[in-house]
């Protein structure tokens, strides 16, 4: 039987594994799915060794950078974007790394853009944030990072934002965990009496459904919309790169 799985820490709560395997059985495929839940990147050439029939990977927080040192083959637009969330195992073990979260980002946000969306502030400047600066760049939208310490890619630090660069940003991207299930009473420190009706709040966590993040921004008026059709498009997305591989 081909395995495919997710790589990442912490990850007993993933979306992928429940989608894969409702997707295999519902769909006749011979497959399994499930979580390699990784304390640190340095172990995952000891998964690769002791596990056969691998097919593909997922890639989670906190190893879409990570990953990269031990693939074989990156993807043009994942080497562009620098993270990588699908991995191909081919038959003689070479590795190659996709990106698919551009791809879901850019289809699920597409529906709530307006024409006064014309720039986005983007919480984080990890991993996940990467394909999402990659489709604000296609899609011509200027954005700044905010990060809790000054970093060069960095414009804003939390304590430096005021309501006033709230309101310039109709954008607002949530790239971090920060209120993703337990823990689901804290959201990022920013000054959310600056969001409007205007503003877009995009959370990549799909769980809780509506994040603090969210909420908030729905008592201002805001449109909101959380991660979880951007996973369902990047997975299906990374499901058409294994296929054509198999």
């Amino acid at each position: 039987m081909i395995r495919f799985g997710l790589l990442g820490k912490n990850i007993a709560y993933s979306f992928s594994k429940g989608y894969f395997t409702k997707k295999f059985k519902t769909e006749g495929y011979p497959f399994s799915y499930e979580n390699f839940d990784l304390k640190d990147i340095s172990d995952f050439p000891t998964l690769i060794q002791n596990n056969v029939n691998i097919g593909g990977f997922n890639v989670t927080i906190p190893y879409k950078e990570e990953i990269l040192p031990y693939l074989n083959k990156i993807d043009k637009k994942a080497k562009k974007i620098g993270a990588v969330n699908t991995i191909t195992v081919a038959y003689d073990g070479k590795l190659k790394g996709y990106n698919t979260d551009y791809y879901g980002f850019k289809k699920s946000i597409k529906p709530y853009l307006k024409s006064h969306h014309k720039s986005a502030l983007i919480l984080g400047t990890g991993g996940a944030s990467k394909a999402i600066v990659y489709v604000l760049k296609k899609m011509k939208i200027d954005y700044d990072h905010v990060s809790r310490s000054k970093k060069p890619e960095a414009k804003f630090t939390y304590d430096s934002l005021t309501e006033d660069d709230i309101k310039h940003y109709k954008i607002i991207v949530n790239c971090t965990p920060v209120g993703t299930h337990p823990n689901v009473n804290i959201c990022p420190d920013i000054p959310y009496d600056g969001v409007t009706k205007a503003h877009l709040l995009y959370d990549l966590i799909y769980n809780p459904e509506e994040t603090k993040f969210m909420r908030l921004g729905r008592l201002q008026g805001a449109q909101t919309c959380n991660g979880l059709k951007m996973l369902e498009f990047q997975a299906e997305k990374a499901w058409s790169i294994w296929n054509s591989t198999l």
